[in-house]
């Protein structure tokens, strides 16, 4: 018996500005529903923007861990930065720090770390 990742699934009261801020960052298509954007990449499973009302941003840093987080690989990390703050990210960690730390529209932080 096996596994197979078939999506990632990130909560988000505002389905629009969760799912064009992962658009604008990594690429692909999406396809709107009423309740989910799906966002298909080449090379990844499916990203599934799932409208969530209740959906606040968790409190980092200094409050509880998440259970789940995103990484993102770059070989340029003053582009990676200009990127993710055009795409409508939020740094989080302090300058310096090796792996950076962002939050989504969201708020569900990702780190961006050197590849």
């Amino acid at each position: 018996m096996t596994f197979s990742l078939t999506s990632l699934v990130v909560d988000a009261a505002d389905l629009e500005s969760e799912s064009s801020f992962w658009h604008r960052l990594l690429g692909g298509t999406i396809t709107r529903t009423a309740t989910h954007h799906f966002l298909r990449i080449d090379g990844f499973p499916v990203i599934v923007i799932q409208h969530a009302p209740g959906q606040t941003p968790p409190r980092w840093p200094g409050g509880a861990s998440q259970q789940l987080h995103v990484d993102l690989a770059t070989d340029d990390a003053a582009a990676a930065d200009e990127r993710v703050h055009a795409a409508g990210g939020t740094r989080l960690s302090p300058a310096g720090a090796s792996a950076r730390v962002y939050a989504s529209p969201a708020g569900h932080p990702f780190c961006v770390r050197p590849a």
